[in-house]
């Protein structure tokens, strides 16, 4: 990592583990600027991006493709410009050869809260269907808790200890975000 605003391709920075060995998140990301790069377990790039928070970034990612987050490339910036970060962001992204699928048909996976709406089992759909506005809001909860409780049996298969809560307002629109 460094922190100067040259463009450094991917190649020229160091695999990092997504997880340390406690199963947590480097603390040295929080509140870190800058673009990183996510691979699969096979070093596959799977997405590219930037932010003012690496490690808030970095949890949200694994919530949502925790299969997909288990090696970094990250590049911190001491000066930001937007500029700055999109030109790293594109340059990585050419140097791939191709979009990663985070950055493409996979995009919304990775950078939107997770709808459990389309988690829905067909049961769940006809009762969500069926109800009153009280009841489908019960109903999304429900769903939202069902998906909530699979994704932290997912990131603990993961090795995963990092604290996951979701914002409790959202489960009523069927929306699984980080608080």
């Amino acid at each position: 990592m460094v922190s100067s605003t040259e463009i450094l391709s991917l190649t020229e920075l160091d695999y990092l583990p997504y997880l340390n060995d406690q199963g947590l998140l480097s603390e040295e990301f929080q509140k870190a600027i800058g673009v990183y790069a996510i691979f699969d377990k096979n070093k596959t790039l799977n997405f590219v991006n930037y932010s003012r928070d690496i490690y808030l970034s970095l949890k949200q990612h694994l919530v949502r493709k925790p299969e997909s987050c288990y090696w970094l490339k990250i590049k911190i910036i001491s000066r930001p410009s937007r500029t700055i970060l999109e030109s790293i962001k594109q340059a990585w992204i050419t140097e791939n050869g191709e979009i990663p699928i985070g950055n493409s048909q996979e995009k919304e996976q990775w950078t939107q809260a997770i709808n459990v709406k389309i988690l829905m089992t067909k049961e769940e759909k006809e009762v969500y269907e069926q109800g009153d506005e009280l009841s489908k809001t019960k109903t999304l909860k429900k769903i939202s808790r069902r998906i909530e409780a699979n994704l932290q049996e997912a990131l603990k298969n993961r090795g995963s200890n990092v604290e996951i809560r979701f914002n409790p307002k959202l489960k009523e629109q069927g929306l699984l975000n980080l608080k």
